[in-house]
C-alpha cells in the first residue's frame, strides 16, 4: 500500500528536451541591450579653472583609493597622471616667458607690447614693473585640462585584448569586465594615450574610465559631468556634443582665440575619431596628446602577409634544397 500511494503522488517525469534545455541554460547568451545613441564628453579646455571638482567626484562615485599627496614640483598637479585608481587627471600647465614661442606668438607679443604702453601713456593702467599688469596684458598664462580615457571609435585596447574583457556597450562606450580580465598588459600597450593601467598594488587588472556606465543606465550623466562647475566637461550624444563643439570653436575664433582647436572630433584619428574629445588652446603636445596615435591593428594585415611570404620563400628553398640532395 505505501508503494502505491508514494506512485499515485509522485510526479510524471519531465520532458527530456526541456531537462536538457535546463541543463545547459547556464551556456545560452543573455540578449543584448538594445543599442542606444553613442554617448561622450566634450572637454573645453577654456572654460576648465582647474578646480579638480571631476577628480574628487569620480573617485568618490567610483570609490576609487587615494594615495598619499606629493609635490610633483610640475605646478598644482598632485595626480600626476592617468592611473588605475585616477580616471579623471587635470593637467596644470604653465606657459611663462612665451615671448620665443610659436605659432605667431612674437607678433602677439608685440601686439599687447603696444596695448600695454598705450595703456600706460593714457593712464588706464598704472605704470607697473614688468610682470605684474592686469592678466589680459600679459602673454603668461596657465592651460589646464581634464583629462580621461577618449572611449575611441576604434579603440585599440579593444582590439588588443586577448580574453574579450573589454567590449563596447550599448551606449559605444569601452567598458573593462573585471571578472574576465586577466591582467596581462596587453591592453596597457595598444592604448596610444596612456590612459588604462594594470594596478600593480591591487588585483593587477586593468582599469579605465567606464564613462560612468552605471549611471548612464539609470538615465544619469557621469559624475565627472555633474560635479563640473563650469561646464568644462560636456556630456551627451556624441554627434550632438560635436556640433556644439564646432560652434564654439568658431565662437573663439571670432573673439581672436586663433590658437583654438579641436582634437579628437574629425575620423582622421585612429580611424574613426574619439567619443571623448578636446577643445585645446595650444599644439596637442603641450598637452600631452599625440598629433597622430597609431592604431596598432593597422600593421597586422602588413605584417601577415609578409610572414606568409617568408614561410612560401622557406618552404619553396626547402623543397629546392631537398630535390637536390637526392
Amino acid at each position: 500500500m505505501a508503494v502505491e500511494s508514494f506512485q499515485r503522488g509522485a510526479t510524471q517525469p519531465e520532458n527530456p528536451g526541456e531537462v536538457m534545455k535546463g541543463m545547459l541554460g547556464l551556456l545560452n547568451r543573455e540578449p543584448p541591450p538594445s543599442p542606444q545613441p553613442a554617448m561622450g564628453f566634450f572637454t573645453d579646455t577654456s572654460l576648465c579653472i582647474g578646480c579638480k571638482a571631476c577628480e574628487v567626484a569620480c573617485k568618490q562615485w567610483n570609490q576609487l583609493p587615494a594615495k598619499e599627496p606629493v609635490w610633483t614640483g610640475s605646478s598644482y598637479d598632485n595626480t600626476g597622471e592617468l592611473s588605475a585608481i585616477a580616471w579623471r587627471h587635470v593637467l596644470f600647465i604653465e606657459e611663462m616667458g612665451r615671448r620665443n614661442g610659436h605659432d605667431g606668438r612674437d607678433t602677439l607679443r608685440s601686439e599687447l607690447d603696444s596695448r600695454i604702453a598705450q595703456a600706460r601713456s593714457s593712464g588706464t593702467i598704472p605704470a607697473a614693473p614688468p610682470g605684474t599688469a592686469l592678466p589680459f596684458f600679459n602673454t603668461e598664462r596657465w592651460l589646464m585640462m581634464s583629462d580621461v580615457c577618449k572611449h575611441c571609435a576604434n579603440a585599440p585596447c579593444h582590439e588588443a585584448c586577448p580574453t574579450g574583457a573589454i567590449i563596447r556597450t550599448e551606449f559605444d562606450t569601452v567598458y573593462v569586465q573585471q571578472d574576465i580580465c586577466n591582467g596581462c598588459g596587453y591592453c596597457v600597450v595598444a592604448c596610444p594615450f596612456g590612459v588604462i593601467v594594470r594596478d600593480e598594488e591591487g588585483d593587477h587588472r586593468a582599469h579605465k574610465c567606464t564613462l560612468c556606465y552605471d549611471r548612464m543606465k539609470d538615465g544619469l550623466e557621469p559624475a565627472c559631468a555633474k560635479a563640473c562647475p563650469t561646464d568644462s566637461i560636456q556630456f551627451g550624444e556624441v554627434e550632438q556634443l560635436k556640433a556644439h563643439a564646432r560652434e564654439r570653436l568658431g565662437l573663439l575664433h571670432e573673439r581672436g582665440v586663433s590658437e583654438a582647436r579641436l582634437y579628437g572630433v574629425d575620423d582622421n584619428i585612429l580611424d574613426g575619431g574619439l567619443h571623448s574629445f578636446f577643445l585645446l588652446l595650444d599644439e596637442p603636445a603641450v598637452y600631452n596628446l599625440p598629433e597622430n596615435p597609431p592604431r596598432p591593428a593597422n600593421h597586422v594585415p602588413p605584417a601577415s602577409l609578409w610572414a606568409i611570404v617568408a614561410a612560401m620563400l622557406l618552404g619553396l628553398l626547402g623543397a629546392l634544397f631537398f630535390s637536390e640532395r637526392k
